[in-house]
């Protein structure tokens, strides 16, 4: 009688190894908690699954919170209710499938009412770039996710998911809290979002889900920070710090976008809220710095594709914008993306009671479609201008509150933008106390120590010894290299006297930069007329292997000369499933170059991948070079920022091309062509921005600009730039 009064006693099962985990999981009952020993847990593929009970549930967790770590192939499967699994730490490996934490163990079985929480996954990621997994997908309903730390995904894939496919629940009802979301370079490709909600298939349903009380920073995978594909989901009190990127609306309806902070700190795309389809809700939502432009604004309504299919671009209809404070943005844009696609402008909706200033005093406001079906209540913009009917220009003073943010300091002004009680969420209160949320992880060039070289010292044997950040002083004389320099961390090459140290390649690479390498040149010599008489040889070379790490080349003060005594001899020969983050020429001549400067097409794919994310290239001389650059980003998917190009104050003669096919921003300014191929550029995705203006083209052919896609003039500005014979 006793036993069918009073529940069973629950059990504490401490467990060393997988076998014993196994055993345990066998026997849960309600209110049982596995604790798995301190230590590391290799390739453990752990599934946990049962019955608990509201109250009493089951609970998954580490003898010390961050003492357990899995590493190698590991992963966490759940199924059942009312589980919790906790203070694990996922380091040092990658999933052994699709997802390292699922809230399911097969198609037929997943959790819900279930919690993950206090979980840490960092830099968990597969070797292979272009290889797609999720962190977290969440199936099922009524589950969460809260007080847990990711960061560093640098493969394919969001980082979490909320899974919505036919057969499992589609109202998912599902909670993301007190989250800190960290550091995600750019991916340069689609496929990096930080939190995804559904995809097109099923976003004509409504999913529920709750993202609060988060923090992201510097979530730079692709545009899509947060992507919304589903519909009655609510993104509020969230802080987006230095992230490039917006919260997208892309696909669902009658989403609200509330109590946000978005802080760009002027960081490049930086951007805010995304509008598409209908019925959405974007409130008291406050922005200051974002230097995002197009579908990056810091409020972004675009225009629709009527009768859109559900993958494409639904057209606006019944939006509200009201109450949000858009202080010194780059730009808000009303029918962003309209082209003949693109053609049905915004209908039935409300913008009304912002409060907008533009960066440096700037008019931030873009119409690029109709207006008819928007209404403007109530707003004031900061900006010299025409006013319009709701949208008075007036200058605004501001000053900050205790909370931090700009309000106007005009009692008239009050009413205007974000409450006075908006607090922005702080680090301490999202993550986990006992995983330090990263500072920057990026080594300088020049933080290391500076190793004196000699030309009797081999470079092979100082370099497998440096600390990251090492600066290698060469002192004057000749380095003769007989096998490539494999570079794994970053590390700089400086003369001690410009142009007076000077190494000569022997082999068919001279530099090969590995997983974590970067490279710095700074005022020496690349000589390459002892390299084999073979074509395919390169100066610089990324890995043969994907690389995780986007790498930085940084050339100053250099001249690299005879590197025409075989055919299609390279500077920088890229690889695919490698990305340069920064390519930065300064002040650098290249004579006698048979290939290419900077081939970065090794990347042929229809997926959008691309060799390298920003090239910038200022005071050069290109003498007798076969190609100056070839940058390719092929398909047509819109989700990257990259690639982007930039040559000015440079001189190129008697050299081929400048080819630039998918580059999403080119600025080709002051530069002087003699007796040269020119610029060839080929617009294939998105919304590029090309700029070529104040050169000089003697004896050289004036640019050309082709649209692959786009139905229209070119869209380039090509000016000023003079004619000579």
């Amino acid at each position: 009688m006793l036993a069918g009064t009073f529940p069973a006693f629950a059990r504490e099962v401490l467990v060393r190894d997988q076998p014993e985990y196994r055993d345990a999981v066998a026997h849960l009952q309600p209110g049982d908690t596995i604790i798995l020993a301190d230590g590391e847990w290799r390739d453990a593929a752990l599934t946990f699954s049962g019955e608990g009970e509201a109250g009493r549930p089951i609970t998954l967790t580490a003898q010390h919170p961050g003492r357990v770590i899995l590493t190698g192939r590991s992963s966490l499967k759940l199924a059942g209710r009312h589980l919790v699994a906790s203070n694990l730490v996922f380091r040092d490996g990658h999933a052994p499938g699709d997802e390292v934490i699922a809230f399911r163990t097969d198609s037929k079985h997943w959790a819900e009412q279930s919690r993950v929480t206090g979980i840490v996954i960092d830099r968990f990621n597969n070797p292979d770039r272009r290889r797609e997994d999720h962190w977290v997908a969440i199936y099922g309903s009524d589950n969460r996710v809260d007080h847990s730390h990711f960061e560093g995904k640098q493969n394919a894939g969001a980082m979490m998911v909320v899974v919505r496919q036919k057969g499992m629940p589609l109202d998912n009802r599902v909670r993301i809290d007190h989250v800190y979301f960290g550091p995600r370079p750019p991916l340069g490709s689609n496929g990096g979002e930080t939190i995804r909600i559904g995809t097109s298939t099923e976003s004509a349903s409504d999913s529920h889900t709750i993202v609060e009380d988060n923090l992201f920073e510097q979530c730079d995978g692709e545009v899509e920070i947060v992507s919304v594909k589903s519909g009655g989901n609510v993104v509020r009190r969230n802080l987006f710090l230095k992230s490039q990127g917006s919260v997208v609306l892309r696909h669902g309806s009658g989403n609200i976008v509330e109590d946000n902070v978005f802080l760009g700190q002027g960081v490049a795309h930086s951007g805010g809220i995304r509008v598409i389809n209908e019925r959405q809700t974007i409130r008291n939502n406050y922005m200051e710095g974002l230097a995002g432009i197009d579908f990056t604004s810091a409020i972004a309504v675009m225009n629709g594709v009527p009768n859109s299919p559900v993958n494409r671009y639904m057209p606006v209809r019944q939006a509200a914008i009201e109450h949000n404070s858009l202080i010194d943005v780059a730009r808000v844009t009303i029918g962003a993306g309209a082209d003949a696609e693109r053609s049905q402008a915004p209908r039935d909706t409300r913008i009304a009671d912002n409060l907008i200033t533009g960066a440096g005093g700037q008019d931030p406001l873009r119409i690029e479609a109709d207006i008819a079906g928007v209404q403007f209540t109530d707003n004031v913009l900061d900006a010299k201008g025409v006013e319009a009917a709701g949208l008075a220009r007036r200058t605004v003073q501001l000053a900050r509150a205790k909370n931090g943010l700009l309000y106007p300091v005009d009692p008239k002004l009050a009413a205007l933008g974000v409450r006075r009680d908006l607090v922005p969420i702080t680090r301490e209160q999202v993550g986990v106390a006992w995983y330090a949320k990263p500072a920057s992880r990026e080594i300088a060039f020049s933080a290391g120590p500076i190793v004196r070289v000699t030309p009797a010292q081999s470079l092979s044997a100082q370099i497998g010894t440096a600390a990251p950040g090492s600066v290698f002083e060469l002192a004057d004389g000749s380095y003769p290299v007989t096998e490539p320099l494999a570079l794994r961390s970053p590390l700089t090459f400086r003369a001690a006297e410009r142009g007076r140290a000077t190494l000569r390649m022997a082999a068919a690479t001279l530099f090969q930069i590995e997983e974590g390498g970067s490279l710095a040149l700074d005022g020496v010599v690349i000589d390459g007329a002892g390299a084999p008489p073979q074509s395919g040889n390169a100066v610089i070379r990324s890995s043969a292997t994907p690389m995780l790490s986007n790498y930085r080349l940084a050339i100053i003060g250099t001249r690299f000369e005879h590197l025409d005594g075989a055919p299609g001899f390279d500077v920088l020969a890229t690889t695919p499933a490698t990305l340069a983050g920064d390519i930065s020429i300064r002040d650098t001549a290249f004579t006698g170059v048979s290939g290419v400067v900077l081939a970065l097409a090794a990347e042929t794919g229809k997926q959008g991948w691309y060799g390298a994310e920003q090239v910038s290239i200022a005071g050069s001389q290109f003498d007798k070079v076969g190609t100056v650059a070839d940058v390719l980003r092929g398909g047509s998917d819109e989700s990257t920022f990259g690639p982007r190009f930039a040559l000015s104050g440079s001189t190129i003669t008697g050299s081929g091309a400048i080819k630039l096919s998918g580059v999403q921003e080119a600025a080709i300014t002051g530069n002087r062509f003699q007796s040269s191929s020119g610029i060839q550029v080929t617009h294939s995705v998105g919304s590029p921005h090309t700029l070529i203006r104040g050169n000089a083209l003697d004896r050289t052919p004036p640019p050309t600009v082709v649209e692959l896609a786009y139905k229209g003039p070119p869209r380039a500005v090509i000016a000023d730039n003079e004619k000579g014979l």
